[in-house]
């Protein structure tokens, strides 16, 4: 009797198994659709330059210090090229020459520190426009004092904005003895 169930239960298995649907090939995906690539979003234009001069960044460069025969040097600018603004001291005059490198225009320089503007009287020298100071002259100590940054302008360069560093002060001591 074990047989006749173990037969008719494979029989009915058998059938079974021939009445499944026949398997269908797989479903293929959708071909790709090509998505036009959205053209690049433009870099965010830079805000508008402020009209308050201690809010503009610095002009390229760094200050450095050197001694010299006849005082001190303080020079800005990028290494290896020349000096954007300098102040060079005279012991001999008791002066202080402040040069800015210039391809022409009006013999003035403009200075704006955050306590003094004053337009000074500049004469051209190989390439700069050169003013002299009194090695005592407030305008030094302003530069030096002057909150964070200073502003030079003339001698038909763009506008230096310059940081107020301690070499500005070093040229004064040299000076002022």
């Amino acid at each position: 009797m074990r047989r006749i169930v173990f037969a008719s239960v494979s029989a009915t298995a058998l059938l079974l198994a021939g009445c499944v649907a026949p398997s269908q090939p797989p479903v293929r995906p959708a071909p790709p659709v090509a998505v036009p690539t959205p053209a690049p979003t433009p870099a965010p234009a830079p805000p508008p330059a402020s009209a308050d001069w201690r809010d503009w960044p610095y002009s390229p460069g760094t200050w450095s210090y050197r001694a010299d025969a006849t005082g001190g040097v303080a020079s800005f600018g990028l290494a290896g090229q020349p000096a954007e603004l300098s102040l060079r001291c005279d012991q001999a005059r008791g002066r202080i020459v402040l040069s800015r490198r210039s391809a022409g225009g009006a013999p003035s320089l403009t200075i704006r520190t955050t306590s003094v503007a004053r337009t000074l009287t500049a004469a051209p020298a190989a390439g700069t426009l050169a003013a002299d100071l009194g090695a005592r002259d407030t305008l030094i100590d302003a530069l030096g004092y002057s909150r964070g940054r200073f502003v030079v302008e003339g001698g038909a360069m763009p506008t230096l904005v310059v940081p107020s560093w301690a070499e500005i002060l070093r040229v004064a001591e040299d000076c002022r003895g």
